[in-house]
């Protein structure tokens, strides 16, 4: 298992409560699935006043929180990509714990890479984490624009770097004027790029202003509108998404009905072209 930043923290296998799985194999690298997931640092919520009485769990750790991670590992699984949102890359209120490193061993996958955003040192650390069963190429972290500082972007570059299959990972604001400046900002990084996926938490709307302004500037495109995944116990907005390039062949996506955190993760099924070739 490869921690793509170039090091593993000692205090995780120490805290560990669970047996890992092996490395699972990768599917045909014709064929590519995919989940963008936003956890909320492994809180079960799956009622609103859960946001009161459970509010707790976001600074103390807990033994619950553990178990819901181990929940998670196990719906993961069977996907080649994953984005994950909302995790903490080893603090305090993880048990110090990098729940993506964590997610990783629990479910399987060669590598992973978690991407700070906001570092409130042992108190917390507000990240982004990409799981996959492929090695990447190339990887880059983007700070997105805004008033408030902590938002950012991931980018990972899969096969040769002249015409890759680039995979961005965002969390983006809640604000829609920021949203605006993180898309049009986030255009400019993928310009130059054929193959594109683009996952995450979007904070909006597939009929927004903000997705008009990508798809103005971007040949992205999100193949089913009104995917519902918030809140997770009773869906009312569309607001995590799988965007892809022309040139991937989408052949199913859904959303699924697994209420561990206050979002339902969002999942595709890509058909990749000739030209790109991964490595495992």
């Amino acid at each position: 298992m490869e921690n793509l930043h170039g090091y593993v923290a000692a205090a995780t296998a120490e805290r560990t409560p669970a047996v890992p799985v092996p490395a699972r194999t990768a599917t045909s690298p014709r064929n590519l699935r995919l989940m963008t997931y936003n956890i909320q640092t492994g809180i079960e919520t799956n009622e609103y006043r859960h946001y009161l009485t459970r509010s707790w769990r976001h600074v103390l750790p807990n033994v619950e929180r553990q178990l819901n991670l181990a929940r998670i590992a196990d719906l993961i699984s069977e996907y080649d990509l994953v984005g994950l949102q909302e995790v903490d890359a080893g603090s305090f209120r993880s048990g110090f714990i990098n729940q993506v490193e964590y997610l990783s061993r629990m479910a399987g996958y060669r590598h992973w890479y978690a991407q700070t955003n906001r570092n409130l040192g042992k108190l917390a650390r507000h990240s982004n984490g990409l799981l996959s069963r492929y090695r990447p190429s190339a990887i880059q972290e983007h700070k997105l624009p805004g008033m408030i500082p902590g938002r950012g972007a991931l980018v990972m570059h899969f096969g040769d770097l002249k015409n890759p299959l680039t995979v961005v990972l965002v969390h983006l604001a809640l604000g829609r004027r920021t949203r605006l400046r993180q898309l049009d900002y986030l255009a400019d990084v993928i310009s130059d790029y054929r193959h594109v996926i683009m996952m995450g938490d979007f904070n909006c709307h597939s009929r927004s202003k903000e997705f008009e302004l990508l798809r103005r500037r971007t040949h992205l495109c999100e193949p089913l509108h009104d995917l519902h995944t918030f809140p997770s116990w009773r869906p009312q907005l569309n607001i995590d998404h799988i965007l892809v390039s022309p040139s991937l062949q989408v052949l199913e996506t859904s959303v699924l009905n697994y209420p561990l955190s206050d979002h339902l993760p969002v999942t595709m099924q890509i058909r990749l072209p000739e030209e790109i070739e991964l490595t495992a």
